[in-house]
């Protein structure tokens, strides 16, 4: 097995360790991202080991490097993450502003926006019976997310109207399209199906594991 090419290495097998643990607990290991770089080279540079160490667990591991992104995927399509339509929502939302600020920046800029941003958006929405937006929701919605290396907040105080949102390239992945103009469509027509009270239901999946 291919795997024996770390069995001198010491060293090696405990960055694959750390590399695995990240793809298995985040479900995305970015470049971009101060604390998983170094991860996300190491799974590049030794991708086929990676494929065939989560193949034997039923997963398959893609890598897309124009966006610096490697995600983990269930072959089965089991253990999908479930959100509630507040989280969902609020998911859709953070896609629609991430594609709008990529749009206006190089490929090299960060995406960041303004907590105000989200809550105007969600302001936009004429959803019957709509959550409220509270400080709580908002503040355990982003503590969710940065679970799976989705957003990072550069302020700690997620909840004033000012405090500064990372977005990574992650959020594209969530649940794969073919473009940026075919994900913005469909973010947008998602948003209008809420809107119009397409979707009751409290919960519904993602594609993260």
């Amino acid at each position: 097995m291919k795997m024996d090419v770390f069995k001198e290495s010491q060293v090696q097998k405990e960055k694959f360790r750390l590399a695995a643990n990240k793809l298995l607990n985040s479900c995305f290991v970015i470049k971009k991202k101060e604390d998983t770089r170094n991860d996300y080279i190491f799974i590049l540079q030794n991708k086929e080991l990676f494929v065939e160490y989560f193949e034997m667990l039923g997963y398959k591991i893609e890598i897309n490097e124009n966006q610096g992104v490697a995600t983990l995927i269930n072959i089965n399509g089991t253990g999908r993450l479930r959100l509630k339509k507040i989280e969902s929502i609020l998911l859709l939302i953070l896609r629609l502003l991430y594609i709008e600020k990529r749009m206006e920046l190089s490929l090299t800029e960060d995406v960041v926006v303004l907590a105000d941003e989200i809550f105007q958006k969600y302001g936009m929405l004429k959803i019957e019976a709509k959550a409220n937006l509270d400080k709580t929701t908002i503040r355990d919605v982003i503590r969710l997310f940065k679970r799976y290396n989705i957003v990072s907040n550069i302020d700690r105080d997620v909840t004033l109207s000012d405090a500064r949102i990372k977005i990574f390239p992650s959020i594209l992945f969530a649940v794969p399209n073919e473009s940026l103009n075919s994900i913005y469509d469909a973010v947008n027509a998602k948003l209008n199906q809420y809107a119009f009270g397409g979707e009751s239901k409290d919960d519904e999946e993602t594609d993260q594991d």
